[in-house]
């Protein structure tokens, strides 16, 4: 059975860093990619980030682009979700889900419970 498992949240001030981790298990076949998605309070939940062994590669959304950095350590059976620059508008509950690939959240079949990240001064 596949399980995802956040970590890393909390409370940083603007300009800073943060680094989430999604340690995983029980992947299969079908997973072909990680992705983290992004809930802002009041907003649809988004993707940011996502990773994967399909042609095409990582994704990243423009507003995150140059400053959030994905990637997977498959030893720790982890995907970190390093983010830098941190804005206000980058808080909200971060998901990190395994499934097919790409941005549509009915490609992911298996999710995380979401960590909570707050961006404020």
């Amino acid at each position: 059975q596949t399980r995802l498992v956040e970590s890393g949240g909390g409370l940083v001030q603007p300009g800073g860093s943060l680094t989430l981790a999604c340690k995983f298990f029980g992947l299969h076949r079908d997973h072909h990619a990680i992705g983290w998605f992004h809930q802002a309070p009041g907003e649809a939940r988004k993707g940011v980030a996502v990773i994967s062994d399909m042609p095409g590669g990582n994704l990243y959304a423009e507003a995150v682009k140059d400053r959030f950095t994905i990637s997977r350590d498959n030893v720790k059976k982890t995907v970190f979700l390093q983010m830098n620059s941190l804005k206000p508008q980058d808080t909200g509950v971060y998901y990190c889900a395994a499934g097919f690939g790409g941005w549509y959240e009915e490609y992911y079949d298996s999710w995380g419970q979401g960590i909570e990240v707050t961006v404020s001064a």
